[in-house]
């Protein structure tokens, strides 16, 4: 197997030998818990515009990513935070991304689901409820007008205008009453954007929880489920067993992922997470596993993949779409390290570094030769010639 010189702590350099991937079997059945990656979206390095202001994708090798998830059983979430919104994806561009990938999912049977949010209103002083309401209400019709399905994403729109937990009640009520068909809720946590402390009225995540539940209760009717990314399987539990009957919990904790699936005797979460776009091969033969009742199995293949998770998530944890973009790249996936708003930057060389080794460690690294290549690439960019 090759050995490739990687950066480590104190500066040293450091021979590193892979290890030949592992196989992971595909599913041949459905899993019994649903499934959706949250997909990222792939930048056009060739395009002529300002990166940092203005993104370009490429449309081709974004698609065949979600076709690449489909093809292991997964959902796809689209246009979600993984796919850096508001960290680099503008809503007009959200809304291609959407119209494309609904089509295609359409055209070819994938499941997909689309973030619909404000992000295309700027908070400021003179917002209002009333704004953030109007602005929920055009997303969600223009995810309606393509054809998708509604994940209602948490609004930092929202966060700033109410100046009660009633607010929340207000434009979730008002929101919920026009959809046409169940949607998600998305509560994403102050680690993924700090714009979002405080969510439903209050810092404390008890308290938050209370008037969540209490919205969940009012609106069961026009909800499929909630997805919680609060990076606390405890909260997550607590949560799961006070949901309205019909309403699902999917984890969006992507550091306790395996044991909030596999669930307990009150209960267990189905899945939304950014981590299974980096992982998707060990997750689907994992989920495959958990299917059949071999959850020793499951646990087997995605044990090795937790480590290489909370290193991806870590704090500052919204920079975490770097290290997926990264492992899309090491995998052949895409032809480049390349990111909207050059996110690409947004981790250091050692983080990269060991993103590599754990990637290595967890059997994911589908061509250690090809892997190696790639990393030199990257390595060289930074001043380090293997």
């Amino acid at each position: 197997m090759p050995t490739i010189r990687l950066p480590a702590k104190n500066g040293r350099i450091e021979d590193f030998a892979t290890r030949p991937p592992r196989k992971f079997p595909k599913p041949t059945a459905p899993f019994n818990r649903i499934a959706y990656a949250a997909a990222h979206v792939v930048a056009d390095p060739l395009a002529e515009h300002d990166p940092w202001l203005t993104p370009a994708v490429d449309w081709e090798t974004t698609l065949a990513f979600r076709r690449h998830l489909w093809s292991l059983g997964f959902g796809v979430a689209e246009a979600m935070d993984t796919a850096q919104r508001g960290m680099g994806l503008d809503w007009a561009t959200s809304l291609e991304l959407i119209q494309r990938s609904v089509a295609l999912a359409k055209a070819e049977g994938g499941v997909i689901a689309s973030g619909a949010g404000t992000d295309h209103l700027m908070p400021s002083a003179s917002t209002t409820v009333d704004d953030v309401i109007a602005a929920y209400e055009e997303q969600c019709a223009a995810v309606e007008a393509a054809g998708g399905r509604i994940i209602l994403m948490a609004s930092r729109a929202l966060a700033a205008a109410a100046k009660s937990p009633d607010d929340y009640a207000k434009v979730y009520g008002r929101i919920l009453a026009q959809v046409k068909e169940p949607v998600l809720i998305h509560w994403l946590g102050e680690m993924f954007d700090p714009a979002l402390e405080g969510y439903w009225g209050y810092k404390d995540h008890a308290k938050a929880m209370d008037v969540c539940l209490g919205v969940l209760a009012a609106n069961a009717e026009k909800i499929d489920g909630i997805k919680i990314s609060l990076l606390d399987k405890d909260k997550e539990i607590a949560m799961r067993r006070r949901l309205p009957p019909g309403v699902r919990m999917y984890t969006g904790d992507d550091f306790n992922y395996a044991e909030l699936i596999e669930g307990d005797a009150q209960g267990h979460s189905d899945a939304l997470l950014g981590i299974f776009d980096a992982i998707a091969p060990a997750a689907a033969a994992a989920l495959g596993a958990l299917a059949r009742g071999d959850t020793k199995y499951f646990h087997e293949i995605l044990a090795p993949t937790v480590p290489l998770s909370r290193h991806i998530f870590k704090a500052p944890t919204r920079f975490y779409k770097t290290g997926v973009v990264f492992m899309a790249y090491l995998n052949g996936l895409q032809e480049h390290f390349v990111m909207v708003g050059g996110q690409q930057s947004a981790r250091s060389l050692l983080h990269l570094a060991e993103l590599f080794r754990l990637a290595d460690a967890a059997g994911l690294l589908a061509d250690p030769d090809e892997a190696c290549a790639r990393m030199r690439r990257v390595l060289a960019v930074n001043g380090l010639v293997n």
